[in-house]
């Protein structure tokens, strides 16, 4: 929902369990010379919904891609 909680918060405050409990590891905090960013690996995604469930604000709001249907496969 909100990028910016996942530094101000969940970094500051949890050391960003984001970075642990997804299993593939789409979460990931990246050390800049700016400052730490939140990047999203969502090719890596198994969509367990782990991120909805366990992240401690609440700021992931996970839903079902292509719309619920799963994957359409052609042939």
């Amino acid at each position: 929902k909100d990028p910016s909680v996942a530094i101000s918060v969940n970094l500051a405050r949890y050391d960003a369990p984001e970075q642990r409990y997804c299993p593939a590891g789409v979460y990931e905090i990246v050390q800049e010379e700016a400052g730490p960013r939140l990047q999203i690996n969502a090719q890596n995604c198994i969509h367990c919904k782990t991120c909805d469930i366990k992240d401690p604000t609440q700021n992931i709001n996970w839903v079902v891609p292509q719309g619920g249907e799963g994957p359409i496969y052609q042939g």
